[in-house]
């Protein structure tokens, strides 16, 4: 009976393999564990595990040894790898070339028991925002410029929120980018977002500074139109008082 069990188990493997890759995602420094479900028979048997295409770990099942193989894969995983009782791999201190593909075998078929495709992110900065000092020189409108800034980021998404309604997005997935979001403030309630799949920070626009920034440009708005009120005023005068003053034809 236990033959029976053992044969139709491997032949399910072996002729219909894996049904699906398993996705998981961590953040960089996290640690993860990739469980394959094995069967207690499973458990019992030579279990294999690569990295793609590379052997990183082995557990010889009863005797519960296991073997790594720390100069594998450019010995990227050197002091980080453990299999526990389970035949599950943990990885500790994750890096971003952790990502790829892992898969688990038995030593009695070719086929892989599981997969896993993981995901390493890096940690996400908290945006900044400041002024846009070039966009606010050359805007003659009430409303101010700010910048939403984030840097060496990869496969994120930058984006302006008003209350919870997106305004606008960018995404960029190159490794160590810096993005900058520009963004014409009213007096209302801002927020700006980074984040990845996993993860988001936020950091909120004060209010005050779109309110300041707003009662600035009318300031200014105020002035200019006073200045040239006044220009008007003094054009006017002259024009009367050379007229005032201009001799008259019977004067001469």
């Amino acid at each position: 009976m236990i033959i029976y069990i053992y044969l139709f188990s491997w032949s399910l493997a072996g002729v219909f393999g894996v049904d699906s890759v398993k996705s998981v995602s961590v953040t960089e420094g996290d640690s993860v564990r990739l469980n394959p479900d094995l069967t207690e028979i499973e458990r019992d048997e030579e279990i294999t595990w690569k990295y793609n295409t590379i052997m990183i770990a082995k557990t010889y099942g009863k005797d519960s040894k296991s073997r790594f193989y720390e100069g594998s894969a450019d010995g990227r995983f050197r002091d980080r790898l453990k299999l526990d009782q389970t035949g599950s791999l943990i990885i500790t201190n994750t890096r971003i070339t952790d990502s790829g593909e892992y898969k688990v075998f038995s030593k009695t078929s070719e086929t892989p028991l599981n997969i896993f495709s993981l995901t390493v992110y890096a940690h996400l900065s908290v945006p900044v925002i400041s002024r846009d000092s070039s966009q606010n020189s050359s805007s003659s409108s009430s409303s101010c410029s700010f910048l939403c800034s984030v840097v060496n980021v990869s496969d994120v998404s930058l984006s302006w929120y008003k209350g919870n309604s997106l305004l606008f997005s960018i995404s960029v997935s190159d490794l160590s980018r810096s993005l900058s979001l520009h963004l014409e403030c009213l007096d209302d309630f801002y927020s700006c977002v980074v984040n990845n799949p996993i993860r988001n920070q936020t950091t909120h626009l004060n209010t005050d500074l779109c309110q300041t920034c707003s009662d600035s440009v009318s300031l200014i708005v105020l002035i200019s139109a006073a200045a040239g009120f006044l220009l008007i005023v003094v054009a006017v005068g002259i024009f009367f008082i050379c007229r005032k003053h201009r001799p008259r034809s019977s004067d001469r």
